[in-house]
C-alpha cells in the first residue's frame, strides 16, 4: 500500500489543495494513540464536533483523536457507534423541525445515514497525511469544485464509468469516513450545515474521500490524467481573437484609413520622383 506521506506529496503536486490532505483511522477499543496526538477533553477541557477536529487537522496540521468524552455532537456519537441508538433518535426527532417537516421524514433521513455498529470503535483519529504515524483507513481532501473534478477523473482513470455518492446536507462526517469505509469506494462530499457552522468550512469548498487501499490506483490516475492533459490549475484556452466594442473597432478603422492615406501619399511621391527623372 501507498504510505501516507507519498499520498500527501502526490495530491499536493497534482491537486494543490489549500489545506492538508488528511489521513483518518478508526481506533478499536484499547488501540493506542500516536505520539503527540491531541485529545480535546484531556488537553483543552473542551468538547467539540467531529467537523471541528477535521478542520483543526487540515488547517493547523494537528493530529487529533476524538472519542465519546471529546464529542458534543450527539448525532456523531450515534453514527460512529460511540453511543447506543434509542427510539428518540431513530424516530426522527433530531431531524424533524429543522431538516424535515415530519417525524416520518426525519426517521427516513436518519435511516439513510451510514453508521457503525455500537462499540465497533472507540475513537476517530485524524491528522495530516504528510505527518501521519499510523495506518489510515481513509484519506480525505477538502478542495474547490474544480479540484474535486480533477480527483474524480483520477479515480476513474483505470476503471472508467462514474462515481456514485449521496447527499443529505447533514452529517457529512458519515459520508467522509463511514460510507467510504463501508463501500470501500470513492466519495464526493457535499459539506453539511454543521461542517460550515462549527468546522467553518467555506462556501466554495467541497471534499473527496477514498479508502486507503485505493490510494495506489488513485495516484496512478492522477499521473495518467495529468499526462493526458487534465490538470489543475485548469489551463484555460487563450489562443483566440477577442471581440471588442464598436468604438474600439472604429479606432482600428481610423488607423487603417490613415495608413492607406500614407501609402497613397508615398506612391504619389514615388511617381513624382520617377517623372522628374
Amino acid at each position: 500500500m501507498v504510505d501516507p506521506q507519498t499520498f500527501a506529496r502526490q495530491v499536493e503536486t497534482y491537486v494543490r489543495p489549500q489545506s492538508f490532505p488528511l489521513a483518518i483511522r478508526m481506533l478499536s477499543p484499547g488501540e493506542s494513540l500516536p505520539p503527540r496526538t491531541k485529545q480535546p477533553k484531556r488537553d483543552w477541557n473542551l468538547q467539540i464536533a467531529t467537523c471541528q477536529a477535521i478542520s483543526m487537522a487540515r488547517r493547523y496540521g494537528w493530529t487529533i483523536a476524538v472519542g465519546r468524552e471529546d464529542l458534543n455532537c450527539v448525532l456523531t456519537k450515534v453514527i460512529f457507534g460511540l453511543e447506543k441508538e434509542v427510539p428518540y433518535y431513530t424516530e426522527g426527532h433530531c431531524a424533524c423541525g429543522m431538516y424535515t417537516e415530519t417525524l416520518e421524514a426525519g426517521a427516513k433521513s436518519e435511516a439513510a445515514t451510514d453508521r457503525f455498529a455500537y462499540g465497533s470503535y472507540e475513537r476517530i483519529l485524524v491528522g495530516p497525511a504528510s505527518t501521519a504515524r499510523f495506518e489510515p483507513h481513509v484519506y480525505l481532501i477538502y478542495a474547490n469544485a474544480a479540484q474535486v473534478m480533477r480527483m474524480v477523473t483520477a479515480a476513474l482513470y483505470k476503471r472508467g464509468g462514474a462515481i456514485t455518492s449521496h447527499f443529505t446536507g447533514r452529517l457529512d462526517c458519515s459520508d467522509e469516513i463511514i460510507r467510504t469505509m463501508n463501500t470501500q469506494d470513492y466519495q464526493v462530499i457535499l459539506p453539511c450545515y454543521g461542517d460550515r457552522v462549527f468546522g467553518q468550512t467555506e462556501d466554495h469548498e467541497m471534499a473527496f474521500s477514498l479508502p486507503a487501499p485505493l490510494a495506489e490506483e488513485f495516484i496512478e490516475g492522477l499521473k495518467g490524467t495529468h499526462q493526458g492533459g487534465i490538470r489543475y490549475p485548469i489551463p484555460a484556452f487563450l489562443r483566440y481573437t477577442g471581440q471588442f466594442p464598436p468604438s474600439y473597432q472604429r479606432l482600428e478603422e481610423i488607423w487603417r484609413e490613415q495608413s492607406d492615406e500614407r501609402t497613397d501619399e508615398s506612391h504619389a511621391n514615388n511617381e513624382g520622383l520617377h517623372s522628374e527623372r
